[in-house]
């Protein structure tokens, strides 16, 4: 195993699955001690036990990113087990009703794209931080190319993802004078369950976004994830503030 992270701590949000399930998995496989925080209890215990099986140490703590008193409980509960908090991957996040227009968008639908999307991010750091600035660690929070870019349709998923962007700027304007990094990936679509809901379901759909990158496929959890624990390790120690969009070159045309 990897000495990257040996018995250092990173906390995942959104760990149940995809993108989240996969980082939580290679920050164990190099060789973090991981805390899953998610809303799916019985998804979550599987990222727990994968994470076991290959001779790591996990837990999960069942947390609503929306909820103040719920992160403030999933750090302190990580802090109780592991004494420390090293890294934290704020990736927990929905996409909304994908293809409505402004207009026909349900005030519902854009309070709980932002609560979860832009708020939870937000929660989070405000627990975390305090946490890895002690530690002198690093964040990562989940944008999308949706965050770099407009589009049409989806209106809550480009605006929260923008506002990802932006507060990931200004905490790592806020923490660099203590040695925090703070950045961002921005994933174009990827083969997950969100994008599966979205994409994948029908044939013309799915042949019509896979054009839209130039590399001639959608990308993997494990591809954002590698993404996500370089910018954690050493190797991006003089990165900050930075959204990186983990593409396939489909913000290239």
């Amino acid at each position: 195993m990897s000495t990257w992270f040996n018995g250092e701590v990173a906390l995942v949000t959104g760990g149940s699955s995809g993108i989240g399930q996969a980082t939580a998995l290679a920050f164990a496989a190099e060789g973090a001690r991981v805390v899953v925080a998610s809303r799916r209890s019985e998804e979550s215990a599987e990222t727990v036990r994968l994470i076991q099986a290959a001779g790591g140490d996990a837990m999960f703590v069942r947390t609503d990113v929306t909820k103040a008193a719920e992160v403030e409980a999933l750090v302190a509960q990580a802090i109780q087990r592991y004494g420390a908090l090293n890294f934290a991957f704020n990736n927990a996040g929905i996409e909304g009703d994908a293809f409505i227009p402004v207009a026909k968008y349900s005030e519902a639908t854009w309070d709980a794209v932002i609560d979860i999307n832009l708020k939870g991010v937000f929660l989070s750091m405000k627990y975390e931080l305090p946490h890895i600035v002690e530690s002198k660690g690093a964040i990562v929070n989940m944008a999308s190319v949706a965050g770099l870019v407009g589009g049409r349709l989806g209106a809550a998923y480009y605006a929260s993802k923008h506002g990802v962007v932006g507060l990931t700027k200004a905490a790592a304007l806020e923490y660099a004078d203590k040695g925090i990094r703070i950045n961002a990936v921005a994933p174009a679509i990827i083969q997950t369950p969100m994008a599966e809901r979205a994409f994948f379901h029908d044939a013309a759909l799915t042949a019509r976004v896979t054009a839209m990158h130039p590399l001639g496929r959608v990308g993997s959890p494990e591809e954002v994830a590698r993404a996500v624990v370089w910018l954690c390790s050493k190797g991006a120690s003089f990165t900050t503030g930075h959204t990186l969009p983990v593409d396939g070159g489909f913000l290239i045309p």
